[in-house]
């Protein structure tokens, strides 16, 4: 037995001695279609604000077949980049959409992805917002014919489904590429899971700037595993263990990676010691209290909130198909000898 009391339309209609037909038409907004007066209206409502009383968002969304809610699936709300996703999202779902934004996470494991996006549904959800975890679109096509399905920060290929991500590739090469203009000759790379759009992007950006700079890549210079911190130390620590230093470059996929790679170097060597040049995609503003000077990223998590809302409500609209798109990006410099870009 709950300790918690749970009062019903039928409550209110008891406590203010109407009928349940009469409290639902006045909570409802329903009072002056059916001419109810206004001293009616009026002890309805003093009784549901008394009792702390809203009427039942799903019974709404039945009626309305709208519930006013969007859902959205990261990753990981620790994650600096994914919070500020669902930040900008939130405040955009409520600033000018008038909606609430509800958030679960998959930690990078499609079972739980799929269990947040089924309970999302469940609960009436009017658009979906997912940052996938993995790159197989069949796990994803079964929820397009309930609901409008956005893909954000990662696409996944061979989906119709429409993605909002980053212009990763060219703004890649551009900062590793400025690294090489300066004089560096080993750039080493440290990535997510090679299966998802923004790995490859990314990595495509790091071998365009090689390429662009006639620098080759070892066979040693590339690791991928996934983005958690806990991989950007053990791919640290075994760079180091190998060759007895640190790179001359270093170039992390992600701000979680670059957390790790410095944790490392903390724990080693308390960051006395670190590559010549560090590099990273997304950016943190503890970065600036950092000895080291850590150029990164900075990506648009006010766009890709924006399109990617904008996509759901097209479809919400009756545009079955809105177009995917990607969001500029732009570097943040922190070394006074950088190029700007």
């Amino acid at each position: 037995m709950t300790q918690f009391e749970r009062l019903t339309i039928d409550d209110i209609a008891r406590l203010a001695n109407v009928s349940r037909t009469t409290a639902s038409m006045v909570l409802n907004g329903y009072a002056e279609r059916y001419r109810i007066s206004a001293a009616t209206v009026e002890r309805v409502l003093q009784v549901a604000k008394e009792h702390h009383f809203t009427p039942s968002q799903s019974a709404r969304a039945l009626r309305s077949r709208r519930s006013n809610t969007i859902g959205l699936v990261i990753p990981d709300l620790t994650n600096s980049v994914h919070s500020a996703l669902a930040q900008a999202m939130e405040w955009q779902c409520r600033g000018q959409y008038g909606c609430q934004l509800v958030v679960v996470t998959s930690d990078e494991d499609p079972v739980r992805e799929t269990e947040g996006i089924a309970h999302l549904v469940s609960h009436q959800v009017d658009g979906l917002v997912v940052v996938p975890c993995t790159a197989d679109p069949e796990r994803y096509q079964k929820w397009v014919k309930r609901l409008p399905l956005v893909f954000a920060d990662r696409r996944v290929e061979g989906s119709a489904i429409p993605s909002v991500v980053t212009d990763a590739t060219g703004i890649v090469a551009t900062l590793v590429g400025d690294a090489i203009k300066d004089g560096v000759t080993e750039v080493v790379y440290f990535g997510g899971q090679s299966e998802l759009s923004a790995s490859r992007d990314r990595l495509a950006g790091y071998r365009q700037a090689l390429a662009e700079h006639g620098l080759k890549e070892a066979t040693d210079w590339v690791h991928q595993r996934d983005y958690q911190r806990e991989s950007g130390h053990a791919l640290m620590q075994a760079w180091f263990a190998t060759h007895g230093r640190y790179p001359q470059a270093l170039f992390t996929g992600s701000i979680t990676l670059l957390e790790g790679a410095l944790s490392f170097m903390s724990e080693a060597h308390r960051l006395t010691q670190a590559p010549g040049r560090l590099m990273s995609f997304d950016d943190h503003q503890l970065l600036d209290c950092l000895p080291l000077a850590i150029d990164a990223i900075v990506q648009d998590s006010r766009q890709l909130a924006e399109h990617s809302l904008r996509g759901v409500f097209d479809m919400l609209e009756g545009n079955a198909h809105p177009d995917s798109l990607q969001v500029p990006a732009h570097i943040h410099y922190r070394r006074t000898s950088a190029t700007p870009g």
